[in-house]
C-alpha cells in the first residue's frame, strides 16, 4: 500500500522535576541544599531515510511521543535527559503545521527537522540558594513538551518519472529495466500508486525510476487520479513521456503528446519546460511505423527538439540505448541541481508569544498567556515556598491588577492552565 499524505500528532517529552534535598553528612555542618535539576524532555525529529518510499509505517502511529526527562536527585545530581525520537520519512517529504505553513522540506538523505521540542527540566532547590535564603525548600516542576498537529505530504524523489496515458506500457518498461514487479494488465488504471525501481548500469552507477499512475484529460483539475499523480512529477529530474504507437492506440500518438504537455503545464507552469525525453513504445506491432510518423510530424510542428526514442518494452528492442541516454542525462541534471540548490537548514519554529488575557465564564476568570501559564506549570502548589514565589510573581507581573479591572470579587475562581484557585483580596 502506498501512503503519501498523513496527519500526525507529535508531543515532546515532559521535563523532569527538580529535587528538594539537603546535604547531610557527618562532620559537615550546615551542608546546605543539594537538590539537582530535572532533565529536559526528549524532542521529536523527522529525518530523511532513502530506504523509505511512503508513510505506510506511520499509518497506524498517529500520536508520536518522545521520552520524558528524569527527575533531579540529591547530591546535585541532575535527571537524565529524555531520549529524542527520530522518525524516518521518505526523501521528498513536506511538513506543514496547522496553519498550512511549511516547517520543513526534506529533499536530501539524512536531513532532519525538529517538529516538537521537549519541555525544560525544573530547577532543584540548590539553584535557589542565596546569601539571604540559605535553606530554600522549593523546586520547580518540569515543563510539558510542545504538542502540535503536523501534516505530511510526499513528493517522490525519483530521478526519472514515467509519464503517459493508461496502458502506454509504463509498468512493462519499469519491469524490463529494473527488478520492480509492478502489476500489469490491459484495463485502465492498472497502476493506482507510484512504483519505484532502480536501474543499474553495470559498475558505473544507477538511477531511480518512478512508474506514476496514468494521466487522463482533466487530471490537473482532479480527474482520474488527478493531483495524487501530478504532485509527484514536480520532484523528478527528468520526465519520460511514454507514448503508445500501436495501431489501436487511444488517444492518437500526436494527440497523446499534446494532452500530456497540456495537463502538466496547467498543473504547474514550471513543468512546461521541464527536462524530458519522448519515447514511442510498442514499435514491435504491425502498423506502428505509420503512428511514429504522425508523432514525428506533431513534434516537428511544435518545434520540439527533445530526443525521440523508439522502443518495445515487451521485447526489449531499443531499451539499452534509452537507458544509456537516461543515465548520462540524469548525471548532467544532478550536477546542475547540486550547484544551484543551496543547503537547507530546518530549525524549530517557536510558538508565538501569547500576551496576558483574562476571560470570564460565570464566576470563573480564565487567565491565559505564555509567560503566566509556564510559571503555573512549573510551580508545585503543594509546596508553601513555591506557592509564595508564585504569588509574588503574579503581583510583579500585574495579574492582580488586571483581575481587579476585570471585576473579580473575593471568593471567585481563577483558572490558569490546569490549575484553579480561589481569589482572596
Amino acid at each position: 500500500m502506498f501512503v503519501d499524505e498523513l496527519e500526525l500528532t507529535v508531543r515532546g517529552g515532559r521535563g523532569g522535576n527538580g529535587a528538594v534535598s539537603f546535604r547531610r553528612e557527618k562532620y559537615v555542618a550546615r551542608g546546605g541544599p543539594d537538590g539537582g535539576d530535572g532533565g529536559n524532555g526528549g524532542s521529536i525529529y523527522l529525518w530523511s531515510d532513502p530506504s523509505k518510499h511512503s508513510f505506510l509505517d506511520l499509518r497506524y502511529r498517529r500520536i508520536l511521543k518522545a521520552a520524558d526527562g528524569g527527575n533531579g536527585q540529591s547530591k546535585n545530581r541532575h535527571g537524565a535527559a529524555g531520549a529524542d525520537l527520530l522518525v524516518p520519512v521518505p526523501p521528498g517529504t513536506i511538513v506543514r503545521d496547522q496553519k498550512g505553513r511549511v516547517i520543513a522540506d526534506l529533499t536530501i538523505a539524512g536531513q532532519r527537522a525538529l517538529v516538537a521540542e521537549g519541555g525544560r527540566g525544573g530547577k532543584g532547590n540548590a539553584r535557589f540558594a542565596s546569601s539571604r535564603r540559605r535553606a530554600p525548600r522549593l523546586a520547580e516542576k518540569g515543563l510539558p513538551g510542545q504538542e502540535r498537529n503536523i501534516f505530511l505530504e510526499l513528493k517522490l524523489m525519483a530521478q526519472v518519472g514515467l509519464v503517459g496515458f493508461p496502458n502506454a506500457g509504463k509498468s512493462t518498461l519499469l519491469g524490463r529495466i529494473t527488478e520492480a514487479k509492478p502489476k500489469i494488465a490491459s484495463y485502465p488504471f492498472t497502476t493506482l500508486s507510484p512504483n519505484l525501481g532502480v536501474v543499474k548500469i553495470g559498475d558505473q552507477g544507477s538511477f531511480v525510476v518512478a512508474d506514476l499512475p496514468g494521466l487522463i484529460e482533466g487530471a490537473h483539475q482532479g480527474a482520474g487520479l488527478g493531483h495524487q499523480f501530478l504532485r509527484h512529477v514536480e520532484r523528478n529530474l527528468l520526465l519520460l513521456f511514454l507514448i503508445d504507437v500501436s495501431p489501436s492506440a487511444e488517444p492518437d500518438p500526436g494527440d497523446a503528446y499534446k494532452l500530456l504537455q497540456n495537463e502538466l503545464e496547467k498543473f504547474s507552469v514550471e513543468l512546461k519546460d521541464y527536462p524530458r525525453v519522448i519515447v514511442a513504445n510498442k514499435i514491435d506491432l504491425s502498423g506502428a511505423e505509420e503512428q511514429v510518423s504522425r508523432l514525428t510530424g506533431v513534434l516537428n510542428s511544435a518545434a520540439e527538439n527533445t530526443r525521440l526514442f523508439l522502443i518495445s518494452a515487451a521485447t526489449g528492442e531499443g531499451v539499452k540505448e534509452l537507458i544509456r541516454y537516461l543515465y548520462q542525462r540524469v548525471n548532467e541534471l544532478q550536477e546542475e541541481k547540486d550547484k544551484l540548490e543551496p543547503e537547507k537548514v530546518f530549525y524549530f519554529d517557536e510558538d508565538e508569544e501569547i500576551p496576558l488575557e483574562i476571560n470570564r465564564e460565570g464566576e470563573t476568570f480564565i487567565v491565559s498567556g505564555t509567560t503566566i501559564e509556564k510559571m503555573a506549570a512549573k510551580t508545585d502548589f503543594e509546596n508553601e515556598e513555591a506557592l509564595k514565589r508564585f504569588q509574588g510573581f503574579c503581583r510583579r507581573f500585574g495579574l492582580e491588577k488586571e483581575l481587579r479591572k476585570a471585576g473579580i470579587k473575593e471568593g471567585d475562581s481563577v483558572r490558569i492552565g490546569s490549575e484553579e484557585f480561589v481569589y482572596y483580596d
